[in-house]
């Protein structure tokens, strides 16, 4: 297949804000796509390599060879080999080796495919098609269910993954099953204003489990015979990061089992400290020690309980892990008790509840009402769009960022609102230097300047309320918006939707 059919694709689906549209393009171009080259086009499609690092960034292409004149050439299989072995470098003389294999590249693609390809490697490939998207354009080409690639997609870590196999038809994709030792997609809770509201949505009448939300690092926890993997919410490997992590689950007795939990440090208090001591150990093996706390069950000696019901789980949860490493929790049908128990939580200091379903399953990479969770003070998670230079007292640092969340119809990025409050001295020099890093392109240090970033960024934003505007996309803002933290442990599949945010609507 030709990049240029990639990027022909890639434009249509750019360019219309039809949802059908858009999986009608991608699955077009899908069906046509040859065995061994369907999990590049299925990543590139969706605005991506499948390399994690090459090295290059907005700098490395500053300076680009003319456009090739003549018709397209460049094949999907030659560009993956060409940044495979631009990812391969390292060493003395690897910059010169770099920008010469993207002299090389680059020279050989047309005006439209050297855009594309910037895009691509720089991250700016807004065209809305999210994975979610790709998933539904990989259903209609391969003419299998969409919940066979979702849930094959979840199990194996990537929708990259599986598509070879949705080509070979539904078995195949159901034989992609829970494997201890490779991490999947977590389940994801909903918010909720109000406790009353999640017992209403998670249970229906029926008792709920409510669990203290534990403010710490996602950890999912594998475990077969003396190995152990520990994760994180982004399918990152920190097993060697977490020493005591591992040394719990060692001592569990069972031979086999994937947990999900929270790794917290606490004080001697026994309270939370700071998140961003606990989160400081996703990047180190020492520093303050972390104790785990699990929540769920997804495997147990030999038997999958990704299907069965949460109560089924939170038993199972019960006989393996000592109450000790468990999350507190409170099994209940009264919004009363639940309530009570929100407020008990907020005295221990921890940062609010997540009211739960017991009959659902665990509905991996997946955010519903089956999980709601409950604060005192509104949050949203949020990704950066853009970011400006400030003035007066903040003049020489990037200050006001421009936030934006999921549309969940298109898959686009809609902006929300700006704001530059909360931001302490040391957080501004920290997103200085990282917004620096996202940059499109290079930015004078002008007073609200506007910097377009690459929407990578995850922001956690605390709001009063949310009012109808028709200043911004969403056709909403948010009121008193403040950062609260950048949440680095966090991808920007998992932020928050537009969806979520109307339903703050007074």
């Amino acid at each position: 297949m030709l990049l240029a059919d990639v990027v022909a694709t890639s434009t249509t689906v750019a360019a219309t804000r039809s949802r059908k549209a858009k999986v009608a393009a991608i699955a077009t171009l899908l069906g046509v796509a040859a065995p061994d080259e369907v999990q590049t086009v299925t990543a590139y499609v969706g605005g991506a390599l499948r390399q994690r690092r090459t090295g290059l960034g907005w700098r490395g292409l500053s300076s680009l060879p003319a456009a090739a004149a003549a018709s397209p050439t460049l094949t999907v299989a030659e560009v993956h080999a060409a940044f495979d072995a631009v990812a391969a470098l390292s060493g003395s003389g690897s910059q010169a080796a770099r920008s010469a294999a993207v002299a090389e590249l680059f020279g050989r693609a047309t005006a439209d495919e050297q855009a594309w390809l910037r895009g691509v490697v720089t991250g700016a490939v807004r065209q809305g098609a999210l994975d979610s998207l790709v998933q539904e354009g990989l259903a209609v080409a391969a003419d299998v269910p969409l919940a066979a690639v979702r849930r094959a997609a979840m199990l194996a870590g990537s929708t990259v993954a599986v598509a070879p196999a949705a080509f070979d038809g539904v078995d195949a994709l159901a034989a992609i099953g829970l494997e201890v030792g490779r991490a999947v997609a977590p389940m994801l809770a909903s918010s909720a204003p109000s406790v009353a509201e999640a017992v209403a949505r998670a249970g229906g009448g029926a008792e709920v489990a409510v669990d203290v939300k534990l403010d710490g690092i996602r950890v999912q926890v594998h475990r077969s015979g003396s190995e152990v993997l520990v994760a994180t919410r982004s399918l990152e490997d920190i097993t060697s990061r977490l020493p005591e992590v591992v040394e719990v689950a060692r001592s569990l007795p069972a031979t086999s089992f994937v947990l999900d939990g929270e790794a917290l440090a606490l004080g001697d208090d026994g309270r939370p400290r700071p998140f961003q001591e606990t989160a400081s150990r996703t990047a180190m093996t020492d520093g303050v020690a972390v104790t785990p706390y699990f929540f769920d069950v997804l495997h147990l000696d030999g038997v999958d309980l990704l299907d069965a019901p949460a109560a089924e789980r939170a038993a199972a949860l019960d006989r393996l892990v000592p109450e000790a490493h468990r999350v507190p929790r409170l099994v209940t049908a009264s919004p009363v008790e639940a309530a009570a128990f929100l407020e008990s939580t907020l005295g221990s200091g921890h940062e609010g509840v997540v009211v739960k379903s017991l009959t659902a399953p665990y509905d991996a990479g997946r955010r519903g009402a089956g999980w709601v969770k409950v604060k005192p003070v509104h949050t949203l998670d949020l990704v950066v769009l853009a970011i400006e230079w400030g003035s007066g007292r903040r003049e020489g640092w990037l200050s006001n960022i421009h936030l934006g969340a999921r549309d969940p119809a298109t898959g686009e990025l809609v902006m929300l609102g700006k704001t530059f409050k909360g931001m302490t001295d040391e957080m501004l020099a920290w997103q200085t230097e990282r917004f620096t890093e996202l940059a499109l392109s290079p930015a004078e240090t002008k007073a609200h300047y506007v910097v377009d970033v690459r929407p990578e960024q995850v922001v956690e934003i605390a709001f009063d309320g949310v009012q109808r505007s028709t200043r911004y996309p969403g056709g909403v803002a948010l009121r008193f918006a403040r950062v609260v933290r950048y949440r680095d442990d966090k991808p920007v599949s998992e932020i928050d939707t537009i969806d979520t945010v109307r339903g703050f609507l007074a």
